[in-house]
């Protein structure tokens, strides 16, 4: 993972193995997931038309609405087949989130809805944050998303496997180290605490950071009422979890079983030339 080189893991699921489009579009926790991300970044979005920069931007699934909303939008994403995807919504190109080519300042809003969770290595994480810093305007407004640290539990009652020897297993070890290896299905990944995410963009020199359970607490119902035989999560469930999503936002505890979290928080405003005073 040094030398600006992804895992073999990453490359392969997205560049090879899943439409990471179809997972937000149609599953039930993915388009809980896409809303709730829309939601609560429209609350901090500069008004259109703003210079937005979607580092890891996959095939532009965000990019899309933020054109849509009048925003100017540049992609860069490290997997071809993503940015040929996403240069029929906006302009994109090929890049790492630890070195961008974006000139200093040149953006309103940087958004990493991806990045952070295949860099497991916390220098890699500086990096990205540091680049999105360095290239975004003073004053501007960066995102990142992050998966959860207790997230794969949730996750692993829902396919009804976790109480399995393998899976116990696995899921142990995340809790443990925050990292899995990508061996079985999904990448090399990292998984945050929303206090650890919050301090990671803090460090970078980020003020007023806040932190979001996107899906919130209930999501993990709707996933498994998906997972059983019948027609699925009714509208009134995923409903009602959203509303226990922005219910949630005040209790800090609850940020433990949202399955993602997005974080926001703004770069130092330049200082303000002082006038001279009158002789």
């Amino acid at each position: 993972m040094s030398n600006l080189e992804l895992a073999p893991s990453v490359m392969r699921f997205y560049g090879e193995t899943v439409d990471e489009d179809d997972r937000l579009r149609s599953s039930a926790d993915g388009r809980m997931e896409l809303a709730r991300t829309q939601e609560l970044l429209r609350r901090f979005l500069p008004p259109a038309p703003a210079r937005v920069l979607d580092v890891g931007g996959g095939t532009g699934i965000h990019a899309e609405w933020l054109v849509k909303d009048g925003y100017e939008v540049t992609l860069v994403d490290p997997v071809p087949r993503h940015v040929k995807s996403a240069a029929a919504v906006c302009s994109a190109f090929v890049g790492d989130a630890r070195d961008l080519p974006q000139p200093d300042g040149s953006f309103d809003v940087v958004q990493l809805l991806g990045p952070l969770y295949h860099l497991p290595d916390p220098d890699d994480r500086r990096k990205a944050l540091a680049e999105a810093r360095r290239v975004v305007k003073p004053g501007g407004l960066i995102a990142a998303a992050a998966i959860n640290r207790y997230a794969s539990l949730f996750e692993h009652v829902t396919y009804a496997h976790l109480h399995t020897e393998r899976i116990h297993d696995s899921v142990s070890k995340i809790l443990e180290t925050a990292v899995y290896d990508g061996v079985r299905g999904f990448t090399l990944s990292y998984f945050h605490r929303a206090e650890e995410l919050m301090a990671e963009l803090a460090a970078s020199g980020l003020t007023d950071v806040q932190v979001f359970g996107i899906e919130g607490p209930a999501w993990s119902l709707v996933k498994a009422a998906e997972q059983q035989p019948g027609d699925g999560p009714t509208d009134d469930l995923i409903a009602s979890a959203m509303a226990a999503a922005r219910m949630a936002e005040p209790y800090p505890e609850l940020l433990a079983a949202s399955s993602h979290l997005l974080a926001v928080g703004k770069t130092p405003a330049a200082p303000t030339a002082e006038i001279p005073r009158s002789a």
